[in-house]
């Protein structure tokens, strides 16, 4: 198993310091900040410690302040409730006695019910593609060194886009796009870990969808992106270490925000996961806010 998955799977095992209360580490992706995905994944996982026989199927979550990812993130978890179908989950993360994100998780028993859902978009397959991880060295030699470490980190799945990476082609275009993912290995048959690392991935990709309709110059460092919220709804089975395409668009960008939506699709069509989160997409107005 590659040493990047193997860390991230390491990081969604949290440690149980009491009934409600977890502590997980955190890792250094090459942004300045501890990456939304893990602390979103973490969170979920903290949840799902307390609740017994039942599936997560959505979370909603805010980012309130940027992680420190030199420092481990303490999760506070609320029992807020357990009827006869559902449970509810309310997860505090904390750090520097602060929180850093508000998340809500509900759980659901199996049970039948009516049955339907979108198509998945024709696209090519994964094979023949290249991966986001050598496209991004690729670019890296000619990249600022904040944008350079970025690029040099190998992420925990491997990306294979369809469309050419925003950094690679700056042109204004149609905001959508559509991105295979894998596990870079096979997984043990373990439902909640792969729900877990879906969540942490869901991260990836999604927010710069946003950004495809405008001509932004990633080098000259003129923009600020972060998330501001994330919500996801676990639809049907699947496993992370099978193909899955992750089509997004984004329909709106207004008032220094941008919003992006996705669907999760398994090879052979069957809609697994959407995803939708809005950020912070605003040109930087001065040196300063560099």
């Amino acid at each position: 198993m590659t040493s990047g998955l193997h860390d991230v799977i390491d990081l969604l095992e949290l440690e149980r310091l009491d009934d409600n209360l977890f502590r997980g580490d955190s890792h250094d992706i090459g942004a300045p900040q501890v990456f939304g995905g893990q602390i979103v994944g973490q969170a979920l996982s903290a949840a799902h410690q307390t609740v017994a026989g039942r599936r997560p199927h959505s979370l909603h979550a805010y980012f309130l302040r940027p992680g420190d990812f030199h420092q481990p993130v303490i999760y506070q978890v609320e029992r807020s409730r357990d009827g006869s179908s559902y449970s509810n989950r309310r997860v505090v993360a904390i750090q520097h006695g602060r929180p850093i994100l508000n998340l809500a998780a509900s759980f659901h028993v199996d049970e039948d019910g009516y049955e339907h859902q979108a198509e998945m978009p024709e696209v090519p397959g994964p094979e023949g593609l290249t991966s986001s991880t050598e496209l991004g060295r690729a670019a890296a030699e000619h990249a600022p060194e904040k944008m350079r470490r970025l690029l040099m980190h190998s992420p925990p799945f491997e990306f294979r886009p369809v469309e050419a990476p925003k950094f690679i082609d700056p042109a204004a275009r149609e905001p959508r796009k559509h991105i295979w993912m894998k596990a870079w290995e096979t997984l043990p048959d373990d439902e909640a870990l792969h729900r877990h690392l879906l969540t942490y991935v869901s991260d990836y990709e999604l927010l710069g969808t946003s950004i495809f309709p405008h001509e932004i110059d990633f080098q000259s460092r003129r923009v600020q992106m972060a998330s501001l919220d994330h919500a996801l709804w676990f639809h049907r089975p699947f496993r992370v270490d099978d193909w899955l395409l992750y089509a997004c668009d984004s329909p709106s960008s207004f008032g220094g925000r941008g919003f992006s939506r996705g669907q999760i699709f398994t090879r052979d069509g069957v809609l697994v996961a959407s995803v939708a989160q809005e950020g912070v997409i605003r040109p930087r107005r001065s040196v300063s806010e560099r």
